[in-house]
């Protein structure tokens, strides 16, 4: 798993401009409020995904990945549903994610709007720029 993880924050940053990746790395992951899914495929790690509370009504979606070998596939719906529905059970009210711009978030951003995230407004500590979005689950 530290393996996906460290190409998911290698790759954000690859695809980011300086300052405006995200993306939890291992230490931030095992933090208090952040809870981390995988699915597997057999033996194969498929994807890894997160939930960070951020109050008692408001979830954040983290660290979304999807290994190479397993685009395409249904893991990222799947991983997504998962936390929506542990989101739900967990009391919170809203789920919301902050993600890039350009053609390395297209599949994502495509997720996000086909399971009801909408464009608003930034949220926690985040500042708008004209790289970085913010969308919005109401649960």
């Amino acid at each position: 798993m530290r393996e996906l993880l460290e190409l998911h924050v290698d790759s954000m940053r690859a695809d980011s401009p300086p300052g405006h990746s995200f993306a939890l790395d291992l230490a931030e992951l095992q933090a208090p409020g952040v809870t981390v899914w995988s699915a597997w495929d057999g033996t194969a790690l498929a994807g890894i995904a997160a939930l960070k509370h951020l109050d008692d009504n408001t979830g954040e979606l983290k660290s979304m990945r999807t290994a190479t070998t397993h685009l395409r596939r249904g893991v990222a719906a799947a991983l997504l549903g998962h936390i929506i529905a542990a989101a739900r059970r967990r009391g919170l009210q809203r789920l919301s994610l902050e993600t890039g711009s350009g053609p390395a978030f297209d599949a994502a951003l495509s997720l996000y709007r086909k399971s009801g995230f909408v464009q608003g407004e930034a949220f926690a500590s985040y500042v708008g720029t004209a790289f970085n979005q913010f969308y919005h689950l109401q649960l």
